[in-house]
């Protein structure tokens, strides 16, 4: 079984995010056997935003105006390779201005690929990435869940459950800390309660996959 991990924080050892994903894919290599697990750091390694030059490295169908060079279009098609061959999908997803980090997008957008992992028919768009387990650990400063005043500017994790399910993807898992502008104490609070639940999300897959 193959895990893929995603980092997308730029806060480094002070994110949240960051720590949350750890935690999660410590707990499920500690319990999956043999699983296999690649990582990639969005902050340490940014795939550069798509652009006139870098759209055939997704859509090779159009021509590019300046060239691609082979070390990019190579990592375009690494990044979407890492994707489909994850069986498990774990994302450290800070909330940064009501959405995802830009980081991220520009990954979102190296696998959101018509042909590849979504297809439209004359019925409308079908996923074709399906199967996969998506688990996303989810930070931001103010409190959107619930009735919150302010969730309807939540457009992190509404836009990553929209984004994965176009694609196919129905098993979708958020392990959230929020509030955590609010001060020290709520911060340690939010992280703690995100950290505690963490185990019984992993008991809970292992459960699915003895059976």
């Amino acid at each position: 079984m193959k895990l893929l991990h995603i980092d997308s924080s730029i806060l480094g050892e002070a994110s949240a995010s960051r720590e949350i994903s750890a935690a999660i894919v410590s707990a499920l290599s500690q319990t999956i056997p043999n699983l296999s697990i690649v990582r990639r750091d969005l902050e340490a390694n940014p795939l550069p935003h798509l652009d006139g030059r870098l759209l055939p490295t997704i859509r090779p169908d159009l021509s590019a105006s300046g060239g691609v060079s082979v070390a990019e279009a190579g990592e375009a098609a690494a990044a979407l390779e890492e994707f489909l061959d994850a069986d498990i999908v774990v994302i450290g997803a800070p909330m940064y201005n009501f959405t995802v980090t830009t980081q991220l997008k520009a990954w979102l957008d190296r696998i959101l690929i018509a042909g590849k992992t979504f297809a439209y028919s004359e019925t409308g768009p079908k996923g074709l990435a399906g199967g996969k387990r998506v688990v996303i650990a989810s930070s931001r400063g103010g409190v959107y869940s619930g009735d919150a005043q302010s969730a309807p500017n939540d457009f992190q994790e509404t836009y990553l459950r929209a984004a994965f399910r176009f694609i196919g993807v129905d098993e979708i898992e958020i392990v959230r800390a929020e509030g955590l502008a609010f001060g020290p104490e709520q911060r340690n609070a939010a992280v703690s309660a995100a950290l505690a639940s963490i185990p019984s999300l992993v008991a809970s897959y292992a459960e699915r996959l003895a059976a």
